[in-house]
């Protein structure tokens, strides 16, 4: 089944009156969603206490949680004191994850910096591989899925081809395609349902069947330069892409199962009920 849903509360939801995310699953709920990912991008602000309770509020109104893991992460950092930090980062997510009863933690995967892409490639799968260790030494964590994610900007890792390569690398890995930053990284690529049909039939043969059908995904339209991302748009914007039409002919053409998080901008609950709306017109 695909379900849609927000990254973190929109404006709608603050202008309804409500004061914490506690309230998040209900105010889902009640507008035909059924996701809601949380962000640690720039720090664990929350208690576990607090995420145990939004977690059974999840669960009490049926919305699959996931998080993103802090956006600091860079695992192909050759300073080796950031491997201990990163393998925190990555285990802290999980038991957040955990708390909220959900599957699935996205995670930004590395920046180039001044390496090659080959030595900054080495130096993440070398990093990874403890993350890895760290993951299978903890049974809490044996449901769970690490979700690698394409970037937006030339000098980060995240290619369609890097991601999909990482995710050969253990069960666990299953991707994240945030389309929005695919089209800006290669200026706007993304425009037909072919266009989308061509990463997902590459992902199928690098990655199979379960990976393919229960890839997580972000969407938003995304303004770019030369150089990749700029700024996360909303789905009214007509000079920048992609459309999620194209993309939703194809989930329903391959009866794919994702879980399909908007990232616009102050509009993510609005603009995810405008993808469910698309994607039901679309399968009917």
């Amino acid at each position: 089944m695909v379900k849609f849903g927000p990254s973190g509360n929109s404006k709608i939801f603050y202008d309804a009156g409500n004061k914490t995310s506690l309230q998040a699953p209900k105010f889902l709920s009640e507008h035909g969603l059924e996701c809601y990912e949380y962000s640690f991008g720039r720090g664990f602000v929350m208690g576990l206490d607090k995420a145990k309770m939004l977690g059974e509020e999840a669960k009490k109104y049926n919305i699959l949680m996931s998080v993103h893991a802090p956006y600091y992460i860079n695992l192909a950092n050759e300073n080796p004191e950031t491997l201990p930090k990163n393998i925190n980062y990555i285990l802290k997510s999980l038991e957040y994850l955990k708390a909220f009863n959900g599957k699935k933690c996205v995670f930004h995967s590395g920046s180039q910096m001044k390496l090659s892409r080959l030595d900054a490639m080495n130096n993440l799968y070398a990093q990874l591989d403890k993350v890895l260790e760290a993951y299978h030494a903890n049974e809490d964590f044996k449901d769970l899925f690490l979700c690698p994610e394409t970037m937006g900007k030339t000098q980060q890792i995240g290619s369609v081809d890097e991601i999909l390569d990482i995710c050969t690398r253990d069960e666990c890995l299953i991707p994240t395609f945030d389309f929005g930053h695919i089209n800006a990284v290669t200026g706007g690529t993304l425009k037909t349902s072919d266009d989308y049909r061509k990463i997902i039939d590459k992902c199928f043969a690098k990655l199979g069947d379960f990976k393919t059908k229960n890839m997580h995904i972000h969407f938003s339209k995304i303004e770019y330069s030369s150089k990749g991302e700029i700024r996360h748009l909303t789905l009214d914007d007509t000079v920048y892409g992609p459309e999620f039409e194209p993309l939703a002919v194809v989930i329903d053409e391959y009866k794919l199962s994702p879980t399909i998080i908007s990232e616009s901008r102050e509009n993510m609950m609005e603009d995810a009920m405008k993808m469910r709306d698309i994607y039901q017109s679309i399968k009917k």
